[in-house]
């Protein structure tokens, strides 16, 4: 995902978020990390270390919604990620987002902890990333699934 060329991947500038093709959230738990990524076609998915996850949620309204909320708020916080060149996970109890742009990638590792107090500047995006988590769980539940997406579980 980080390597795509969004437009081999027929995604092309929006209104909505111009400079945003894509974004992934992850969050690193003591037994593994969660991924959201979310792009601007509507491809939603959340990705676990230990196997889980959801696929395929931008299909559902809901999911789809939650994941242009998401793309707008971190296309208008950019100026507060740095440019990004490695791709490691974040540390235990922190959280990377990382902004997929067409002009590269940009990202920032905060603890979860000060991004869930809502003083952090980015806290906004945060809780915009959690919200597509949400209706992915809504989806994934009404599927039967007993697995929580938030949390992975050690395999």
């Amino acid at each position: 995902m980080l390597q795509l060329d969004p437009t081999s991947a027929g995604i092309q500038p929006s209104d909505a978020y111009p400079n945003v093709w894509g974004a992934l959230m992850e969050t690193a738990y003591p037994n593994g990390v969660a991924t959201l990524v979310a792009l601007a076609d509507g491809t939603t998915s959340l990705y676990t270390s230990t196997g889980g996850g959801v696929i395929g949620g931008g299909e559902h309204q809901s999911v789809a919604a939650e994941t242009r909320g998401f793309l707008a708020e971190l296309a208008r916080h950019l100026d507060q990620l740095a440019p990004e060149e490695g791709d490691l996970p974040p540390a235990v109890g922190d959280v990377v987002i990382r902004a997929l742009t067409y002009t590269g990638r940009l990202s920032v590792e905060a603890p979860q902890d000060e991004l869930s107090s809502r003083n952090h500047p980015l806290a906004r995006v945060f809780y915009g990333g959690h919200r597509v988590i949400t209706a992915l769980r809504h989806i994934d539940e009404g599927r039967g699934s007993s697995g929580s997406p938030q949390s992975p579980s050690p395999s």
